[in-house]
């Protein structure tokens, strides 16, 4: 089967596990849709994944006002196609009320472009704290986009189809994250997978740096 109809699964996937992420205590889940390293794949099924996006966005919009369901899009936007633009814009503003999840779709997304920008909006060397830093980066690349504030670190990053690289997603954000690495692939994986993966989470012990404190009695 060509490559784009695994893309279709991927996307009906995405349905699923938003609708399973809050009961596994999830409040903030970000899918990598579209790298900026992604355009160097056949314009054919590059054009096919914009369409896709664009279609999905479409479809589910009305679903996550439903369900309290809050979308919004990181990475850059200059290079979108102007209808898939114009559909993000929709859907974050007709979903921003929604409390009960937080869905980041990274789509033309570059961790590493997204820090540069940060530092690039640095100005005149003034002392900048590390939440200050992060709101930069989650404002990166969306010069004409909504205004978006510090985002939560990463707790737990999923990677699927046994790849165990980061691929420049959300490398400041991930600087304690717990990782969690499957060969299940994308279009396979099911809420059973996600709740293994929290599970696993759940018994990491996470330090941050420091010790965990001797236990008594």
């Amino acid at each position: 089967m060509p490559r784009t109809a695994g893309h279709k699964v991927g996307t009906e996937v995405v349905r699923d596990i938003i609708g399973v992420a809050p009961d596994q205590g999830i409040s903030m889940l970000s899918l990598y849709a579209f790298s900026s390293d992604n355009w160097k794949r056949p314009a054919r099924e590059v054009g096919a994944l914009m369409k896709l996006l664009r279609y999905y966005l479409l479809k589910e919009t009305a679903n996550c006002v439903r369900n309290k369901i809050r979308i919004s899009v990181i990475g850059r936007r200059d290079r979108l196609p102007l209808e898939l633009k114009s559909s993000i814009e929709a859907a974050e503003v007709a979903t921003r009320e929604g409390t009960r999840l937080h869905v980041r779709a990274a789509i033309d997304y570059s961790s590493r472009e997204a820090i540069c920008e940060a530092a690039g909006s640095w100005a005149g060397g003034r002392n900048v704290s590390g939440q200050d830093f992060s709101a930069l980066i989650a404002q990166a690349g969306q010069a004409n986009g909504p205004a978006v504030g510090p985002v939560p670190d990463v707790d737990l990053l999923i990677r699927t189809g046994g790849e165990q690289r980061l691929s420049d997603f959300l490398l400041w954000e991930c600087a304690y994250a717990e990782l969690y690495f499957t060969d299940v692939k994308w279009p396979d994986f099911k809420k059973s997978d996600l709740e293994a993966a929290v599970v696993e989470f759940h018994k990491r012990s996470r330090r941050f740096g420091g010790i965990v404190a001797a236990r008594h009695g």
